[in-house]
């Protein structure tokens, strides 16, 4: 642990130093809605042009967790005649937050923006070169009608700007001739609102003196009213002041260069920093100038000179606090130098104030874009020579060295393209069309096809070699480079700082994009600071013993000294090392190679440093993330009030807030990643010197794996995720980690903390670190590889594992679980087969593995758990289709569940079907055997029954030897065949083959027999008369198989077709059981009896076959039945051979024959030519010798009678 004096080093350092982070991202961007306003006012011809300028507002709550203005803040940048104003919140996203003020004619003056909030509204004041406005908005307080705001999303108080009409009196006025002068312009300006309700607006007239335009209250009625402010003649004397017109000087000594206000008890006072260096206070209330100060008397040399020069850069701002009451801070931009006097205002009797001195501070000599005072610091905002933004702060009361405090702001792109004179931004794509919300991949084919219409335009020839064209290609797409570079420049040019008094969060604001300050870390500050910032031990954050402060600040210097000479290819090299998972102790030892020409001096540094091992680990000591339990598994606290657990399900949930934090985390990686780089070569130097110094390089070595891992989570995703955005680690804490690290952070709180108000540095810090350790590939929780994998990253997550798999030995087994589930989705079933196997090991060891089969349903919760994990894999490649790799898997488990039955009966049960989809059913059947379940086992038999006869594989099914199941097989044949269609299955033929096949006649007859029964009952057709007549058949052909003996059958059951196996219970009209029915008599038959049956059947198919209409009729006729039929029909010697076999009387079948002979005797030759119809049924060409058909009728009644 790190001693309290050391920890308060460190959080020291963190306040010390900051670090700018852009809040800019692509998909965040503001979409402005336009507004114009046109007052009616004609251009003026040669306007004064004023410099773009920014600024912020921020709500008094907004440092109230419970409010529902928290985090939340407006800022503003004026350019001509726009101004663009913007709500930002970093809890949640705001709609129409964004809009673009175009005042026609009309150019902003700077720092002519001033916002104020009311109880119900938020007022905003403008203050143009022409005119002045006051946009009146609504609260957010009163936006909405409950103070639980639970949506994701609200609306923005810009929602309904657009149905203002700004150009009305009571929004706007026209300055005309107010100034004193038609045409002339202020210079400065500023703005308050009384509690009346008017809206002021003080005015730097450009004749000296100030004007004041006052607008009456929004909702009422009123006149606008003038007032100048302007010097008596006793404060003229005083100040050695005289008219303009008297000196006759172009410019008034006192022209107002910056405005201030301050309204204090009843009054309202306006601080005026002016051309002669004085500064002038105003009272409202009594119109006078109450105090005259010469800010030249606080210079330390050079007066003279200054005072003779008007001022030009000054700037004036105020501060009030409690405590210290009303600062004063007065920027005096001198040639060559600045600074900053920072003055006390006091009250003395009789009205009268004066000034007391608190501290002088001064400058580089920096172009001074803005600054800004709070009770304690000056922030202030540079642009050096280079166009580069410098940003410092300093404590003007407790500084006695004067030294600035460090902001480490972004810098421009340093690399160097090269292109002609030529050179337009505007190539790429003329004209005025814009494309906005374009996707990436859309962004990308306008770029590649612009750049190449461009290339395409300026060939002149037909043809050219290969090294010709990417020459070419080379130097346009170096050309849209410089384009984007020479955007990006102008994009970054800062306009103003923004300080949220509430929060203490600190905001520059450029003209494309707003950038946050965020507390810099203590490593990073002693890497990044600059080498007189490190001239103490004071200085040194991690270290409470002076002596160890000494070396570690000496260390940084080499490591800063090897920094400056690892460049280009040696970095690229250290960095291509480590993706190729290489050593990167060897991979340092070749960039040492290539420092000879320093080593020399790295050498001498290294002298003075007493003990470089302690030196080292205090540094690494202070990058160690790992902890012992996963961050953030605190939930949030159910005994707090719902409207705080609502309130932190939302803190620093915008996309602005998540880019934010995503962002700090990828700049604290790659500069930690920088600094273990140079740590590790300096480490190699030591061993190679020989010195008697002890130490390992693994930490080092591990803590730049570490970090090269998190800059990988960080590179854009090359899969699409489900959201369209890219992955970063922005999805991660957005919907993963936040949420958890806010749980955290206010569960180490009392209840009270719900009332403290969000100071942003220390809360974002605590955001970073924990948001660090849950991404720290060393930490035991896995989130985010989940979070990947749930968002469809693969190819990143592959790389992700690659990276980790050599040297982290933490979430091993969850590693392979997810490199085989990455495998699973690009179709490399055989590879994630081999990760899940590997797995298989970790699972009792790994909390993600766990919880994965922790929520498996386990009836029994005996099950052990990698058998668990088995069964969700098998799901898997269940999932994806890989039933040949189920069948692997599952039988690799099954040799793990020896003593688990169930289990076992499971696993078999999968291998079946799976073997029997892929049509391997001897495998299927293997499988079905080895089943140690006998319910399982039987359904797998139904099934494999079912499914071959599907298939039409009988000759598989009848083959099979079905040890100790075959009863069940006929049974399950058996119910199948009483239970499906007889035309459209064959599952009685299938039975009777299975019988035939182990030579079991008798029970192939008796199959045979009831298939012949329910065809003659259920199929009344012709073809159902002739299958039950093969039916019957192959019936007889079966028992005469069998000795006379034994060649008997059991009748079937007429109902057999109901009493099946399986079937549901029946009930009665009571819903109860109904009771069985009583045993029913057996009955034998014999040889004899089939062939009865069997002469009925071919009797019925005869009189079928001679009339299709009778074949419904006779399938259910009985014998004597079929004999009135068969008479009927003129089938008399079917009739005969059916009454002989049953040994029915003759008859009806000799009657019959008389009367149709009787009939044909005396019909005349129409009924004699029908007759021929019944007469070939019978006719026997053996005795018939006529071609009369009586003499036919009267052959066959003769042949019958005999």
């Amino acid at each position: 642990m790190v001693p309290q004096s050391c920890a308060a080093k460190m959080a020291a350092a963190m306040e010390r130093s900051l670090i700018e982070i852009c809040g800019f991202e692509r998909e965040t961007a503001s979409r402005f809605r336009d507004v114009t306003v046109n007052l009616g006012k004609a251009p003026s011809p040669g306007g004064v042009k004023y410099p773009d300028s920014a600024g912020g507002f921020y709500y008094e709550e907004s440092g109230k967790l419970l409010s529902v203005t928290s985090n939340r803040f407006i800022y503003w940048s004026t350019s001509g005649d726009t101004v663009q104003l913007v709500e930002q919140s970093l809890d949640t996203n705001l709609l129409n937050n964004a809009v673009r003020l175009k005042i026609l004619h009309c150019s902003l003056l700077p720092g002519g923006v001033h916002i104020q909030e009311t109880l119900n509204n938020v007022i905003i004041l403008i203050v143009t070169s022409q005119s002045i406005h006051c946009m009146v908005l609504p609260h957010p307080s009163r936006m909405y009608r409950s103070d639980l705001v639970t949506e994701l999303q609200m609306q923005s108080i810009f929602t309904d700007v657009g149905k203002l009409r700004l150009q009305d009196p009571a929004h706007s006025y026209l300055l005309s001739g107010a100034l004193g002068v038609p045409t002339a312009c202020p210079s400065t300006s500023a703005a308050w609102l009384s509690h009346q309700g008017e809206a002021h607006f003080a005015l730097a007239s450009a004749s000296g003196g100030i004007m004041v335009v006052t607008l009456p209250p929004h909702d009422s009625q009123g006149t606008v009213s003038v007032v100048e402010l302007k010097q008596s003649s006793v404060m003229q004397r005083l100040a050695g002041w005289m008219p303009t017109a008297i000196r006759g000087d172009q410019s008034p000594s006192d022209l107002a260069l910056s405005l201030a206000v301050r309204h204090l008890e009843d009054d309202t006072f306006i601080f005026a920093l002016c051309q002669d260096h004085k500064l002038r206070m105003w009272s409202y209330k009594e119109q006078l100038c109450l105090m005259v100060a010469d800010m030249l008397d606080y210079l330390p040399v050079g007066r003279g000179e200054v005072k003779s020069s008007p001022g030009q850069g000054h700037r004036l701002r105020l501060s009030f606090s409690a405590s210290t009451g009303l600062c004063i801070g007065v920027y005096l931009g001198l040639p060559k130098r600045g600074q900053f006097c920072l003055l006390q205002l006091v009250a003395t009797e009789n009205n009268r104030y004066s000034l007391d001195h608190i501290s002088t501070v001064f400058s580089t000599q920096e172009t001074l874009v803005d600054f800004s005072l709070t009770s304690t610091d000056i922030w202030a905002l540079w642009m050096d020579d280079d166009n580069q933004t410098v940003v410092k702060y300093i404590n003007f009361e407790h500084n006695v060295a004067g030294l600035w405090n460090q902001v480490f702001v972004q810098p421009l792109p340093e690399e160097e393209v090269h292109f002609g004179i030529d050179q337009d931004p505007r190539i790429y794509k003329r004209g005025t069309e814009r494309f906005l919300d374009l996707s990436w991949d859309a962004l990308r084919k306008e770029v590649t096809l612009a750049v190449e219409n461009e290339l395409q335009s300026s060939v002149t020839e037909y043809e050219f070699s290969q090294e010709e064209y990417r020459q070419l290609q080379v130097e346009f797409w170096s050309k849209f480079y410089a384009c984007c570079l020479q955007y990006q420049e102008a994009l970054s040019t800062p306009l103003g700082l923004h300080i949220n008094m509430a929060t203490s969060m600190v905001c520059i604001i450029r003209k494309g994009f707003v950038s946050y300050l965020l507390p810099c870390f203590a490593v990073d500050h002693l890497y990044l600071s600059a080498d007189e910032y490190l001239f103490s031990e004071d200085e040194t954050p991690v270290a409470e013993d002076p002596e160890m402060g000494r070396d570690v600040l000496q260390l940084v210097l080499c490591l800063r000294l090897v920094s400056e000479c690892v460049q280009g290819d040696m970095a690229y090299e250290m960095e291509k090392a480590l993706e190729h998972l290489l050593s990167p102790e060897r991979a340092a030892e070749q960039v040492l190679d290539s420092l000879d020409n320093v080593i020399e001096d790295i050498q001498n540094k290294l002298q003075d440093i007493r003990n470089p091992t302690a030196a080292m680990a205090v540094l690494l000591r202070e990058m160690d993330l790992e902890t012992d339990t996963e961050a953030g598994t605190e939930g949030l606290d159910t005994g707090r009030s719902l409207s705080v657990r609502i309130s932190l399900s939302q803190l620093y949930g915008s996309s602005v807030a998540v880019s934010v934090v995503c962002q700090a985390v990828c700049q604290v990686t790659m500069t930690r990643a920088l600094f273990c780089r140079d740590l590790l070569i300096l480490q190699q130097l030591y061993l190679r010197l020989g010195d008697n110094v002890n130490f390992n390089t693994h930490h080092a070595d591990a803590n730049l794996q570490h970090l090269s891992v998190l800059e990988l989570s960080d590179s854009p995703a090359m899969a699409p995720s489900q959201t369209g955005m890219t992955l970063k680690p922005h999805l991660f804490y957005q919907n993963v980690a936040r949420k958890a690290i806010v749980s955290q952070i206010f569960s180490q709180q009392d209840a009270q903390s719900a009332q403290a108000p969000l100071h942003w540095p220390q809360m974002v810090s605590s955001v970073i670190t924990l948001l660090c350790q849950l991404l720290w590939p060393s930490n035991p929780g896995f989130r985010f590889p989940e979070c990947l994998m749930g968002n469809c990253q693969y190819t990143q997550l592959q790389e992700y594992v690659r990276l980790l798999g050599p040297w982290c030995q933490v979430n091993v087994g969850s590693c392979r679980f997810i490199l085989g589930q990455c495998y699973l989705a690009t179709g490399e079933g055989h590879k994630a087969l081999s990760c899940f196997q590997q797995a298989a090991t970790e699972v009792e060891k790994e909390d993600f593995l766990m919880r994965l089969v922790g929520a498996e349903n386990d009836e029994a919760g005996a099950t052990a758990p990698r058998l668990q994990y088995y069964n969700k894999v098998l799901r898997l490649l269940e999932d994806v289709g890989l039933p040949e790799l189920v069948i692997q898997l599952a039988t690799l488990a099954i040799s793990e569940a020896v003593n688990d039955t169930r289990s076992q009966a499971a696993l078999w049960t999968r291998i079946f079907k799976h073997h029997l989809d892929l049509g391997h059913n001897s495998q299927a059947y293997e499988a079905l055997i080895q089943n140690p379940d006998p319910s399982r086992q039987l359904d797998c038999l139904r099934q494999l029954v079912v499914v071959l006869c599907e298939r039409s594989q009988l000759q598989h099914l009848v083959q099979f030897s079905y040890v100790n199941l075959h009863d069940e097989v006929v049974g399950i044949i058996e119910s199948r065949a009483r239970a499906v269609d007889l035309l459209s299955h064959n599952y009685y033929e299938l039975l009777y083959a299975f019988h035939i096949n182990r030579h079991n006649y008798r029970k192939a007859g008796t199959v045979m027999f009831e298939y012949g029964m329910r065809l003659g009952r259920e199929v009344r057709t012709l073809h159902g008369l002739q299958k039950q007549v093969n039916c019957y058949l192959a019936a007889l052909n079966c028992l005469r198989l069998i000795r006379p003996a034994y060649a008997w059958i059991i009748q079937p059951s007429p109902g057999a077709v109901y009493e099946r196996p399986g079937t549901s219970p029946k009930r009665n009209h009571d819903g109860e059981f109904a009771a069985a029915s009583g045993s029913r008599q057996i009955e034998i038959l014999e040889l004899k009896d089939l062939e009865k049956e069997y002469t009925l059947a071919r009797s019925r198919l005869t009189l079928a076959q001679h009339d299709q209409s009778s074949a419904a009729i006779a399938g259910s006729a009985s014998a004597a039945e079929m004999v009135a039929l068969l008479v009927q029909a003129g089938l008399f010697d079917t009739a005969l051979s059916l009454s002989q076999t049953f040994k029915l009387p003759l008859t009806p079948v000799f009657e019959g024959l008389t009367y149709k002979c009787i009939k044909l005797q005396y019909g005349g030759e129409q009924t004699q030519n029908e007759a021929w119809n019944w007469l070939a049924a019978n006719q026997l060409s053996t005795i018939i010798t006529t071609k009369e058909s009586r003499f036919v009728a009267a052959t066959i009644f003769a042949h019958v009678t005999l």
